[in-house]
């Protein structure tokens, strides 16, 4: 360990620092507001006083084996016991952890397998083939090993006749069925037989009595109409566009242009379909499925095979030395070869599944907004989508992308199964093939068999579960209650999720909406496990569309003085309030529980809060400039919809301090981050003193937590995937917005450079892993100091 006399400043100097900051801090406490903030002598500013840095902590020989890292160090710690490191107030063990061994992490050098099986006659050109393993991986409505049995996805449920098209599916059709993606369109015999007919474009519209009530669709009765050339009739199928854009004929309400690849009114542009890093330039965008370039594979074309081009490698296979076999006639194989690159850890292997568990969801998706966190328009450029449950799509591109990607599974740290269970719950009822007949109905349990499949696929395919029984694999649930419906197989995994409810009070579950309710989802399939466990799960910040005028305000450093409001919500508040959520499950009671005591709207009654104040908003009142009223208010509110909703990502983006009401129940980075520096929590029970502990903070505190939302808040954007699109449309298209000239100007830590950092840290703190990689600190590029559990 490092000796006193290597330290920069004596010890005496450290306790005279320390003192200063302890009186310093004393001082605020006891006179508030009259003495600048503690932030002013920050973590940064007090190693300066004795002349330290996290560069000083640490001794540098020529041999980098043999860097000595002080663990017995006290890194300053804020008022609140946080450890800043690289902008974040981290809990004291990890800040000080990551303080020591991140900044001395070495490179190491990396086998990387370059693979050239081959597959069974080239896939039919029906598929992509996995040069790994020779694998064909088909298209949507193929099978078979080399992809040439073609398959029948009906669009309909089995006629009866009361019902000629089967019983409703987002599918039906009363036109033609395209089989090998169960898809609706004009077919044969019309003027634009490639124009889409979906749902309720191709039935009767039935008008209501009162005209207050919905139209109903009445999906055995087919609508002749659409078909009609007739200009007085409400034509679709042979429509000119230019006719219907001169309003010289009238258009079904209910029919547009649900599909991606298609833009316009009546779908007469083609564009950009949406795929997984839109196959990082090797490969052409099929509607959601990569069709690869020779050479070229993986669910986003990502991984070369040894026909690719070296100089075309991505940057993570970069630079590269190669050791070409001196036995090029190996059985099955185009000359194998292994690519030597420098890495840091942790490193990452991603499973290449079966596309049936991402591509074919995104491929077959019906409504071209679901499953994915953007689309294209007529000048393909870039529309964001505010799909919530898009963090998935941006983090699987991050994690493709990122240079701690390995294809070396012997040498992995940690192991990603992408399975995209946002675009499975979404397309539960898009069509017969996806029946959820064996699910009573239950979204959640035909999740957890995807799942339950993916875990089987892995154990059977690969070496890599068993030697940790999955300690070492990740999984990403995105849904509304995370992983509470995961298979109980695959529970000793990593959870990544946007819910993160320990069931230590509510342990059932929390949903409101039936479809994805997990309590009839029986022990034998789920187990009995929590949703989260912070010893080993985390859970990641919601997507939130780029919003460059909220960026160019700067919203997320706005002072205290411009914060008039003490305290802000506005969203659904339940049953009591017009157009509220009519369970009173919903919110788990809580945001019902707030608007009783604090609404300051009128409810069905006329009512406002019991306790309403004119500096307190808690409205479900739409509001013109949501972004502007949470960076006027100092405290918002964050409260659980149908499990996790997106309010911390829009209290911390901003500027605003996030006041947490749901018990038990983690928020984004919790278990890592000291969140009691920059957040506050208040029970369940004591939501009717809220605004009196809210005012019970005094102006130091105040500013103290504001300022470090001001630190933390790029730590909730999906930066580096936005920045991966604003490469692509410029090399590509030429395209440079808006939003792409803000986030490049970002220089801090993004959601997914915590999540490394998080996993660097559990290189060193499982006990498991901790084990495994103790004796090999030079291939890992860590002193071995990192690699043993500090006190």
């Amino acid at each position: 360990m490092f000796s006193h006399q290597k330290w920069k400043c004596s010890w005496s100097q450290i306790a005279t620092v320390a003192s200063v900051i302890v009186l310093v801090s004393l001082v605020h406490i006891f006179l508030g507001p009259v003495v600048p903030s503690f932030d002013s002598v920050s973590v940064r500013q007090a190693q300066n006083l004795s002349g330290t840095s996290n560069d000083s902590i640490r001794q540098v020989s020529e041999d980098s084996s043999k860097t000595v890292v002080a663990f017995d160090r006290r890194f300053p710690a804020d008022l609140h016991g946080a450890v800043v490191y690289r902008n974040a107030s981290w809990k004291a063990e990890i800040g000080q952890w990551l303080s020591s061994c991140d900044a001395v992490a070495k490179d190491v050098d990396i086998i990387e397998p370059i693979g050239g099986r081959k597959c069974l006659n080239d896939c039919s050109s029906q598929g992509v083939c996995n040069h790994e393993f020779g694998i064909c991986r088909c298209f949507h409505g193929y099978t078979g090993e080399d992809c040439s049995q073609k398959l029948r996805l009906e669009c309909n449920y089995e006629k009866t006749p009361e019902m000629p098209y089967g019983r409703w599916v987002v599918s039906i059709c009363s036109r033609h069925c395209d089989t090998t993606r169960a898809m609706c369109f004009c077919g044969e015999g019309t003027k634009y037989p490639n124009r889409p007919v979906p749902e309720s474009c191709g039935f009767q519209i039935n008008s209501p009595v009162n005209p207050d009530e919905p139209k109903m669709t009445d999906w055995s009765k087919p609508d002749l109409d659409i078909l009609t050339t007739n200009s007085s009739k409400q034509g679709w199928c042979n429509v000119d566009p230019e006719d219907a854009y001169a309003l010289k004929v009238q258009i079904k309400e209910e029919c547009d242009c649900k599909y991606d690849c298609l833009w316009g009114r009546f779908c007469e542009v083609p564009v950009q379909c949406t795929c997984v890093n839109q196959c990082s330039g090797h490969g052409k965008c099929r509607g959601g499925f990569c069709q690869c370039d020779k050479g070229w594979f993986g669910t986003d074309c990502s991984i070369p095979s040894t026909l690719s081009t070296v100089g075309e490698w991505p940057q993570w296979l970069r630079p590269a030395h190669l050791e070409v076999p001196s036995d090029k006639n190996v059985p099955g194989n185009l000359s194998n070869i292994s690519a030597v690159v420098k890495k840091k850890r942790p490193l990452i292997y991603i499973y290449d599944l079966p596309p049936d568990f991402n591509s074919l969801l995104l491929e077959g998706r019906h409504f071209k907004l679901e499953c994915v966190n953007r689309i294209y328009d007529d000048r393909n450029a870039t529309i964001w989508t505010d799909y919530l449950y898009g963090s998935q799509m941006a983090f699987y591109e991050n994690i493709l992308a990122t240079a701690h990607r390995t294809l070396n599974g012997e040498e992995a740290d940690f192991f990603f199964v992408p399975v995209l269970d946002s675009c499975i719950i979404t397309r539960a009822d898009d069509a017969p093939h996806l029946s959820m007949q064996n699910h009573t109905g239950l979204r959640s349990s035909l999740t957890l068999e995807f799942y339950k499949r993916a875990y089987e696929h892995i154990v059977e395919k690969y070496p890599y579960w068993n030697r940790s029984s999955g300690r070492d694999h990740i999984w990403f649930f995105s849904w509304d209650e995370g992983a509470c419906y995961a298979p109980k197989e695959i529970w000793n995994s990593m959870m990544l999720v946007h819910w993160g409810n320990t069931n230590s009070k509510h342990n059932h579950s929390t949903t409101a909406y039936w479809g994805d309710n997990w309590d009839e989802i029986s022990n034998e399939r789920r187990g009995d496990h929590p949703c989260f466990d912070p010893r080993k799960d985390l859970v990641i910040p919601a997507w939130k569309v780029p919003d460059p005028f909220s960026m160019r305000a700067n919203y997320w450093a706005r002072p205290r003085e411009k914060r008039k409001t003490l305290f802000y919500f506005n969203g659904n508040l339940g049953p009591a309030y017009e157009k509220g959520r009519p369970e009173d499950s919903y919110s788990m009671g809580i945001r019902q529980k707030l608007a009783e005591e604090f609404g300051s709207s009128p409810n069905k009654e006329g009512k406002l809060g019991k306790q309403h104040a004119d500096d307190v908003v808690v409205t479900p009142l739409r509001s013109d400039n949501y972004h502007n009223d949470i960076a006027t208010s100092i405290f918002c509110g964050v409260f659980p919809g149908d499990g996790w909703s997106g309010r911390m990502e829009d209290s911390i983006l901003q500027g605003c301090v996030p006041v947490i009401i749901q018990d038990g129940i983690y928020l984004p980075y919790e278990n890592m981050l000291n969140y009691e520096s920059f957040a506050v929590r208040v029970s369940e029970d004591d939501i009717p003193s809220l605004i009196n502990t809210l005012r019970g903070f005094n102006e130091t505190e105040i500013q103290f937590r504001l300022a470090n939302v001001k630190k933390i808040w790029q730590r909730f954007l999906f930066r580096d995937s936005i920045l991966l699109e604003a490469e692509r449309q410029k090399a590509s298209f030429g395209h440079e917005e808006d939003w792409a000239v803000q986030f490049s100007k970002l220089k801090h830590d993004d959601i997914f450079a915590t999540f490394i950092q998080t996993l660097h840290f559990k290189l060193h703190n499982d006990p498991w892993r901790r084990e495994q990689v103790v004796n090999r600190t030079k291939e890992y590029g860590l002193p071995q100091e990192c690699l043993q559990k500090t006190s």
